[in-house]
């Protein structure tokens, strides 16, 4: 292979691993996602993000030691509201990230840097079994151990920093949307979560080097939570997810093989003051084809107000 080609190739491999180690949506951990809340309430989210590790490619690809290390605080709001006589709840949240990759083709090493807006994040989800729009007032008169269905639609927007001259880029240039169905399980102090879904993507008219057409295929998401509440806003969940399929191809090429990857996770949320909390969250890659091996930790405080009329 030439030292051209072999560059060509790192960076090939530095620009999807550049996607892969966003915080990607596929591989969400979110625990008591459809749980209940009065409407009218308010959240106001601070967090921070760092993941770090590896990521697998073909073994016919003479790509080794690629390693990335990105943080990603984030600002996020949201509010409940009733639609319909249930539960509605809108968030949104934009995030910023920076961080380094690295890796080798044969001997040849390359690193990249990267610091800028990423994707703007947004979610609608509704409640349509086991918990109707209820005031504060209702809701703390109210036992809550009902079985819950719910749907949400998430949505990806391309906001984040990008260009078509570039190969790594903190934005994706694209849209994304995903469908999901969740049911929650209230048990006594048990809260049992399992929800569906698949991530859905417009084309990338615009790829690297300029004017060039990336495609992604569908890529369905499993989720599967059980928590533990030792009182109001204090609670720890053990946290799983998987994620198959996403074949990307470029320019009509050669299709790149399918994902078929899981995680593990844990989070505990903590009770800072009435209307303050703080939740903790790490979780690590278990099994994996092709894609990012990450080790992601995240902090995030948040506070909530609650329209009394």
């Amino acid at each position: 292979m030439t030292t051209l080609a072999r560059t060509w190739c790192l960076l090939i491999a530095l620009g999807l691993l550049a996607i892969l180690s966003k915080p990607a949506a596929a591989q969400d951990l979110e625990p008591r996602a459809y749980s209940a809340s009065p409407i009218g309430t308010i959240f106001a989210l601070v967090g921070f993000g760092r993941s770090s590790g590896d990521v697998t490619f073909d073994p016919s690809i003479p790509i080794t030691n690629v390693h990335g290390t990105f943080h990603v605080p984030v600002i996020g709001v949201g509010q409940t509201f009733p639609l319909f006589g249930r539960q509605a709840l809108m968030t949104a949240g934009l995030p910023y990230a920076w961080g380094n990759v690295t890796g080798n083709v044969g001997e040849q090493a390359g690193s990249v840097y990267r610091s800028g807006l990423a994707d703007l994040k947004a979610k609608f989800s509704v409640n349509l079994r086991g918990n109707p729009a209820m005031t504060p007032r209702e809701f703390a008169s109210r036992e809550h151990h009902n079985f819950i269905i719910g749907a949400s639609l998430s949505l990806d927007i391309p906001a984040g920093q990008y260009s078509g001259k570039k190969l790594i880029n903190l934005g994706t240039n694209r849209w994304a949307f995903k469908p999901e169905v969740g049911v929650s399980w209230p048990v006594k102090k048990l809260y049992l979560d399992l929800y569906a879904g698949a991530w859905f993507y417009t084309a990338n008219s615009n790829f690297y080097p300029g004017g060039g057409y990336r495609a992604q295929d569908t890529l369905t998401a499993l989720q599967a939570h059980v928590s533990y509440t030792f009182r109001p806003r204090l609670w720890v969940a053990i946290d799983s997810t998987w994620y198959g399929g996403g074949v990307t191809t470029v320019n009509g090429g050669t299709p790149t093989p399918r994902q078929s990857n899981s995680r593990l996770g844990a989070t505990l949320s903590l009770p800072l003051a009435k209307t303050q909390s703080l939740k903790i969250a790490y979780s690590s890659g278990v099994t994996g084809t092709i894609g990012a091996d990450f080790n992601t930790i995240s902090v995030g405080w948040q506070k909530v107000w609650f329209d009394r009329r």
